[in-house]
């Protein structure tokens, strides 16, 4: 019995070796911090919906969650310290210059990221929302990271990340 249970467990090791040296790395699991994110419009209008200094982290998790948080930092603080007591214009322009939104992702049998279910954002028309590589694609160059994203109304964001961990 012992000698089974050794050739067991030496053929499920080789297995497990063997497993491990195919599958690569996942590229973009870790914490990246915007560096730019630009907007081209359908007309060809380019602007940065978070300001020329943009503020923000994409997590990757190893367990194949993500978080993201983008924001303009030029948003005036609201007058009222009680964030449910904004005004219109407060409301509007906070909005207007940020977003967060979370969920799951996934990368292929080459650990390139291959598409997202967004599960919750402050925008809730995203809520539910699957992107595969034709909407979104996430390039890996070193420690930076290109973002292109196809918008059904024709609108396209390009961001640059760059790795934080």
């Amino acid at each position: 019995m012992l000698f089974l249970e050794l050739i067991f467990a030496f053929s499920f090791s080789a297995i497990s070796a063997a497993r491990a040296e195919t599958v690569k790395k996942n590229e973009v699991e870790g914490i990246w911090r915007i560096v730019s994110a630009e907007l081209t419009d359908t007309n060809g209008q380019v602007n940065q919906p978070y300001g020329p200094e943009p503020e923000g982290r994409l997590v990757f998790t190893r367990e194949m969650e993500f978080v993201a948080v983008l924001l303009d930092p030029r948003v005036p603080d609201f007058a009222s310290d009680i964030r449910g007591e904004g005004t219109a214009a407060e409301n509007a322009a906070a909005m207007a210059g940020s977003i967060g939104f979370f969920g799951t992702y996934t990368v292929d049998e080459n650990g390139v990221f291959s598409g997202n279910t967004v599960l919750g954002s402050t925008f809730p028309n995203w809520e539910g929302s699957v992107r595969t590589t034709e909407e979104l694609e996430l390039r890996v160059e070193g420690d930076r990271m290109i973002e292109s994203f196809s918008r059904p109304s024709g609108l396209r964001i390009a961001i640059e990340w760059e790795r934080v961990r």
